[in-house]
């Protein structure tokens, strides 16, 4: 056992024995990866450093091409476009900062109980809006090449700015009930959390009082907000795939499909791996920080790489912006 682990547990009777003594929790223990030797943790560490550093980078630069191409800002695809990179640079930075921070300390991760459950509800947040953003620009795909007569009517980007609105809204306020409901469950045992995050499975697994029906109730909005978006995207694209099969140039069906490509890597990136993690509620811990590592630190990443490589507007449009030419 790693001395960082006997460490951690230490801490955890400590604060179950605070915890018996009155009830109240104030803080858990983030284990975090206790098998890791220090070298790996440092390799770890300068892994998710540039990974977060890449991914701040490269949404920026989205972000700023957008704002400065006057001729972007006009067009909905990119005012979503938008939205979603500045959404991922907030989403990396509700955990991201902190994990670097754990891993190079030789000390056992400790949290307060308000700040475990802020990073809970802006993480989670966050994750929903980016579900509902995927599929507003899902729906602005479907109306540019099945109604493309209507499209500048049907999304005027003064619509296109309140539907963006609404996904940030409904991702702030959706797990709202649930987070509550957890927080206000008792806390007792050893209040160790097997992750780097507040997650719900292991607090739900160090809560002392069973809460069948708050579980229930998060898994049923977990697989809503996951499930209804992504069976959005598919009916939207099974309609795209209608639409450009009747399309009798072969160009034209190729440009069509170029228009999708992006949204649809970054979708099957997405939802690929966090169905595995929060529609599977008894996922293995070893399993589960792969995945919440990969959709939390990767895909943020690549998300402003494949838009950038296989969009011809934002490539010109980063070369504008970098070179500084029109």
């Amino acid at each position: 056992v790693s001395p960082s682990l006997l460490l951690a547990k230490s801490q955890g009777h400590l604060f179950s024995n605070q915890a018996n003594e009155t009830d109240l929790v104030t803080g858990f223990v983030l284990l975090g990866f206790p098998s890791l030797s220090w070298p790996f943790h440092l390799l770890l560490c300068s892994l998710l450093s540039t990974c977060y550093a890449f991914t701040l980078l490269g949404n920026l630069c989205i972000v700023w091409a957008i704002l400065w191409d006057s001729r972007l800002t006009r067009l909905p695809m990119y005012i979503l476009l938008g939205n979603f990179s500045g959404l991922e640079m907030c989403y990396v930075t509700t955990t991201v900062p902190r994990m670097l921070s754990d891993l190079v300390s030789l000390q056992p991760s400790i949290i307060s109980f308000q700040g475990c459950f802020l990073q809970f509800y802006f993480f989670f947040s966050m994750g929903t809006t980016e579900s509902f953003l995927l599929a507003a620009m899902a729906l602005d795909r479907y109306l540019a090449i099945s109604h493309p007569l209507r499209y500048p009517i049907l999304m005027s980007p003064r619509f296109c700015v309140n539907l963006a609105a609404s996904c940030w809204v409904s991702g702030f306020l959706w797990f709202l009930v649930p987070i509550v409901l957890i927080s206000q469950l008792r806390f007792c045992g050893s209040n160790l959390l097997d992750h780097f995050i507040c997650d719900p499975g292991p607090l739900l697994s160090a809560s002392c009082s069973p809460a069948p029906r708050t579980e229930l109730a998060f898994y049923c909005l977990s697989s809503v907000a996951i499930f209804g978006p992504f069976l959005f995207i598919v009916g939207s694209y099974t309609a795209v795939l209608r639409a450009v099969m009747r399309l009798s140039s072969t160009v034209t069906r190729k440009k069509a499909f170029s228009t999708c490509t992006s949204h649809l890597a970054v979708v099957s990136l997405f939802y690929g791996s966090i169905m595995v993690t929060y529609v599977t509620p008894k996922a293995s811990g070893g399993s589960n920080k792969v995945v919440t590592l990969f959709y939390s630190v990767v895909t943020p990443m690549l998300n402003p790489l494949i838009y950038s490589l296989r969009n011809r507007e934002m490539k010109d449009a980063l070369r504008r912006t970098i070179l500084g030419g029109n």
